[in-house]
């Protein structure tokens, strides 16, 4: 049997690394591609790890020279404050890499995309949504969209987006909304935040990394944009107060922060797309899924 070989774009982050650690168990050659190493809580022996900025075309030609089956996106700036980067590391990247690989075409290549991308589209936001992004990381990843959907379109090329809601889970950076209240309560500190009316889609990164294994081997996903998320908005007030319970800490101070006057109120996906295409659903109660999260950053009493 050949034994599968995937390219992680992106293998040091949170999400590359709950890839990355599922693909060796199904003892997979996994390869990551990424601008710095991974931090020691990531790292993962039997990855190899390779340092490389995707925006640079022909250094990036010279460090995937061999084949790989899968290929998975996950690349790009995580903070958007430089608009120049943001833009060439979620659009260039992206273009960059289909270019170097459409030569040797993977069996798939699985873009991230992201719910932004469909702007301030009503909830339940479809896939077939009118996408209006606001943001340059919301117009870097639709670019990237159209791209692969017209290259599979004219070139075969095997594209499959998966626009991604919010994910959650262990192992994540303290710049989401998730961890900081984690890390908060455990820490039993005041925090400001905003009064909570916000409903917001998180899924737990376990069921994420399930629907790339599901796209990754489905040939009816090709071509396909679908949404990732639980299809179950979450208020974030409930989901603070549910933190502060679980960690009996944390004085969250409601209504300090001011909602930004664009701010959408209501965003979460239909997810009709991924269990037909994929046949595929979360199965990670919400709140199971925050109690292990919050269990697996207890380092921090």
């Amino acid at each position: 049997m050949i034994k599968k070989n995937i390219l992680i774009v992106g293998g040091t982050g949170f999400v590359g690394y709950h890839l990355a650690k599922s693909c060796l168990k199904k003892k997979w050659a996994v390869t990551s591609i990424s601008i710095k190493k991974p931090r020691k809580i990531r790292r993962l022996s039997k990855v190899k790890y390779i340092l490389c900025d995707i925006t640079k075309k022909n250094t990036l030609k010279k460090k995937i020279k061999k084949y790989f089956h899968y290929v998975v996106n996950l690349g790009g700036y995580v903070d958007h404050s430089n608009k120049k980067k943001t833009f060439e590391s979620h659009y260039t990247g992206c273009k960059n890499l289909t270019e170097i690989l459409i030569k040797n075409k993977p069996l798939a290549f699985i873009q991230m995309g992201s719910s932004v991308e469909y702007g301030s589209a009503k909830s339940p936001q479809k896939e077939n949504s009118k996408c209006n992004p606001k943001s340059i990381y919301g117009r870097a990843k639709l670019l990237s969209t159209k791209h692969l959907i017209k290259i599979f379109e004219k070139k075969s090329f095997p594209s499959i987006i998966l626009r991604l809601y919010l994910a959650y889970g262990p192992k994540q950076d303290f710049n989401r909304f998730i961890p900081i209240i984690i890390k908060s309560c455990l820490k039993n500190e005041k925090f400001p935040c905003s009064k909570g009316n916000q409903l917001r889609d998180y899924i737990h990164v376990e069921d994420l990394v399930s629907a790339i294994h599901r796209a990754l081997v489905t040939k009816n996903a090709l071509g396909q944009i679908i949404n990732i998320g639980s299809g179950k908005p979450r208020n974030l007030k409930n989901i603070i107060k549910y933190v502060k319970k679980v960690t009996k800490g944390g004085y969250p101070n409601f209504g300090k922060i001011k909602l930004r006057k664009d701010e959408i109120l209501k965003i979460y996906p239909s997810i009709n797309k991924a269990k037909f295409y994929l046949k595929w659903k979360p199965k990670i109660r919400f709140k199971e899924g925050l109690k292990k999260t919050i269990n697996s950053y207890e380092n921090f009493k």
